[in-house]
């Protein structure tokens, strides 16, 4: 009884000193084992540290004379190991040759009490249990830690392509019997307003667009009331903007229609790429090859000038190696089109009629009078009340009852929808018999009186003229011609010389 009392006194003496020499942090023999749910593809960390209490306390006495080997048990502890990563005292690190490339600890220098490992990405076939021990002197020490990985699988796989069938289905590698999985877009259930969950795991969406892009989460459920999820990015391969997109062109402006893709094709590795736009005019199908872009995702259709034959739909096909997607863009042209042909006369009634092909029945029409904008602003708001009494500027139809000189000039119809202004066509105003006022001039007025001046010296120079001519035909003396009158047939002295010389030449 006195030696059992001895060992038993000793042993309780010694324990604190002993323990001051076992690594901190780790407990002895097998840890608490823990489970770590990754999806494939995606990085997993499997923990092994001290806690931060115990890192300070044995900050000085982790030294170089450390080592850390990670094996891997498969499914179960009873599956015969291999090593999966190793460290030794000297620092020298041995990784398996299946995850060489794919594994390492966080803490290379172990200084920090961090013996984690990392996987970097994550296979289906890695998961099981790991074991981590690490050696201190002549401590050892270990970490348990069980890793199940968590499959998504995309039916066709990326690149998923818009509007073509796509099935997600989600598994895992846990035991349990799967009671139910569910699906989350964003944060919110999808894909319609309600939870959908399902038996079988796999989520069918016909025709997937852009919207359907983005942050997807997949939660499982099994019997043993163990619930997992996994979040995945959903990367599709659509075009860029509204889906059904209208551009809206004024007749006889350049118009340009969209065709993006939401990515760079070469992202996923496709090298052939091509663009051919389609249009389906007056029976007759036209069509504009785009030449092959790698280097981008852009293949826009310019037209340089637009009239009521290049309305309706067009068609933007892309080819993808051996598949293809599409997008329809509806050109809408819009007209003005006035009740009065030509110039209109000062005093006529007029009608200046908005008018849109291919209307989708959102848009609404505003008339603005470009000339009578304010100097700072070139778009006058209109409101009736400075129509004077006319009719309200809101509205395809502009009606002017009477046309006076103000409305001379540039009136701009524009087409505006739920998204704002969605294009214009102006119309120029020319008006006949219409005075263009000018301020009185001091100058001018100088210029009227000096000409009125000038034609009335004019006048009385050409009277004094007639009446000096009148004059001179007039004799000086009538007497005298009375008295030296001879009755003998008149003849002027040019006649009778003329006479004289007829005689001479007989």
């Amino acid at each position: 009884m006195r030696l059992m009392s001895l060992g038993l006194f000793l042993t309780f003496a010694l324990l604190p000193f002993t323990a001051g020499h076992i690594l901190p942090g780790l407990l002895e023999g097998r840890s608490r084992e823990q489970k770590v749910w990754v999806r494939e593809g995606s990085s997993a960390v499997l923990p092994c540290h001290l806690s931060p209490r115990k890192t300070r306390e044995s900050s000085k006495q982790l030294s170089d004379k450390i080592s850390v080997l990670w094996k891997r048990h498969g499914g179960s502890v009873h599956q015969e190991p291999h090593v999966v990563l190793e460290v030794g005292y000297s620092g020298l690190q041995k990784t398996a040759q299946l995850m060489k490339p794919r594994v390492s600890l966080q803490d290379s220098t172990l200084r920090n009490g961090n013996f984690s490992l990392r996987i970097d990405p994550v296979r289906s076939e890695d998961v099981g249990l790991y074991e981590a021990q690490v050696k201190y002197k002549t401590e050892v020490h270990s970490c348990h830690v069980e890793l199940g990985v968590i499959t998504v699988t995309l039916s066709p796989p990326n690149p998923v392509i818009e509007n073509e069938l796509l099935l997600m289905s989600c598994n895992s590698s846990h035991r349990a019997s799967l009671v139910e999985t569910c699906w989350f877009h964003d944060k919110h259930p999808g894909p319609t307003s309600r939870t959908f969950c399902s038996l079988s795991g796999t989520l069918s969406i016909l025709h997937p667009a852009m919207t359907d892009a983005g942050s997807w989460r997949c939660q499982l459920r099994y019997s043993d009331k163990e619930t997992f999820s996994a979040t995945f990015n959903l990367q599709i391969l659509g075009f860029d903007g509204p889906t059904n997109p209208v551009v809206y062109a004024a007749a006889g402006s350049a118009a340009n229609l969209p065709c993006s893709l939401s990515y760079l094709p070469s992202a996923f590795g496709m090298s052939v790429v091509a663009a051919r736009w389609s249009h389906l005019a007056g029976g007759h199908l036209q069509d504009w090859g785009i030449s092959q872009n790698l280097s981008s995702r852009s293949f826009p259709l310019h037209l340089p000038t637009v009239g009521l034959g290049d309305a309706g739909q067009y068609r933007c096909t892309v080819s993808l190696g051996h598949r293809t997607i599409s997008r329809d863009v509806n050109l809408a042209v819009v007209t003005v089109t006035p009740s009065i042909q030509g110039p209109v006369s000062e005093g006529n009634r007029l009608l200046l009629i908005c008018s849109l092909t291919h209307s989708q029945g959102h848009e609404r029409f505003q008339w603005t009078h470009l000339d009578s904008a304010p100097a700072k602003s070139k778009l006058a708001v209109a409101t009736p009340r400075n129509l004077e009494g006319r009719s309200s500027w809101m509205g395809p139809t502009l009606e002017i009852p009477q046309v006076s000189q103000k409305d001379t000039g540039t009136w701009e119809c524009s087409v505006y929808g739920p998204e704002g202004r969605l294009g214009a066509v102006e119309y120029d105003l020319q008006i006949t018999g219409a005075q263009v006022s000018s301020a009185p001039s001091i100058f001018s007025g100088q210029i009227t009186f000096g000409l009125t001046l000038t034609l009335f010296f004019l006048l009385a120079v050409c009277i004094v003229a007639l009446a000096l001519q009148k004059r001179a035909r007039t004799p000086a003396f009538p007497a005298l011609e009375g008295m030296f009158a001879v009755n003998v047939p008149w003849k002027s002295m040019e006649e009778n010389q003329k006479g004289k010389i007829q005689q001479t030449e007989c």
